[in-house]
């Protein structure tokens, strides 16, 4: 079996997976040693991987490298996509990994994945499994946290997906309103653009604010919860 840690902005997220199969998922504010031990008690972990946009702890480190067989994930690792990035080490890992997930959900087909969390990302990968970048934006909670820190008066409010008629008569429904249909706008937007240039496209809409989204979202989608996950097992498989 493998274990598979995403190390993200907002929280940390252990998976395992037997085979092709995710067995075990939580999310976590904090991976400990000790989350760990719980999950190698209940599971015969044999490979493990971790992807990192964050401080990870030292003795999770350890604990996987003593314990497990430990795939080494850099921007050296190998893939089972090519990546067509300008600057590939400014890439994040977490980014690579979800191309990886979205070419494996649909594999020799053009693919746009996007993931709605602490930022709104699209990854895109064409049919012959060729990573050819994105684009990122505020996500849904920074946007609602930087109208409530940059002006005096608005409040810091949360996602509320009844109060998503483009006409609201509050200043509650009227944030609302305005972040989840400002989003909506601009995923709809960018797959327009996408379809325009490649033929078939298939959209995943993953991320922890995909049930905010998918609903209000015009175009066809594929709810994919844990893209980036099913990429760090994919590249264990890889290079096991």
């Amino acid at each position: 079996m493998n274990l598979l840690l995403d190390i993200g902005n907002t929280l940390q997220k252990i998976a395992v997976f037997h085979n092709d199969n995710e067995v075990y998922g939580q999310s976590f504010p904090f991976v400990t040693k000790e989350i760990l031990q719980t999950v190698f008690n209940q599971y015969a972990i044999k490979y493990s991987i971790v992807s990192s946009v964050a401080k990870t702890d030292a003795q999770v480190i350890e604990y996987l490298k003593t314990n497990t067989t430990m795939i080494q994930y850099t921007h050296q690792t190998k893939l089972p996509v090519t990546i067509l990035y300008k600057n590939t080490e400014s890439l994040g890992l977490d980014r690579i990994a979800n191309a990886v997930g979205a070419n494996t959900l649909f594999p020799d087909q053009n693919v746009l994945s996007i993931q709605a969390g602490t930022c709104l990302v699209f990854d895109f990968v064409n049919e012959r499994k060729e990573y050819l970048g994105g684009s990122i934006s505020p996500g849904m909670n920074m946007r609602f946290e930087a109208l409530h820190e940059k002006t005096k008066n608005l409040p810091l409010i949360k996602a509320n997906e009844n109060y998503a008629n483009f006409l609201e008569t509050d200043t509650f429904g009227s944030l609302s309103s305005g972040v989840l249909n400002g989003i909506c706008y601009e995923i709809d937007g960018f797959i327009e653009s996408y379809k325009i240039e490649f033929e078939n496209l298939k959209v995943i809409l993953t991320g922890g604010d995909a049930p905010y989204l998918q609903k209000l979202i015009k175009n066809t989608i594929f709810a994919a919860p844990n893209v980036v996950l099913k990429g760090l097992n994919e590249i264990i498989r890889f290079n096991v």
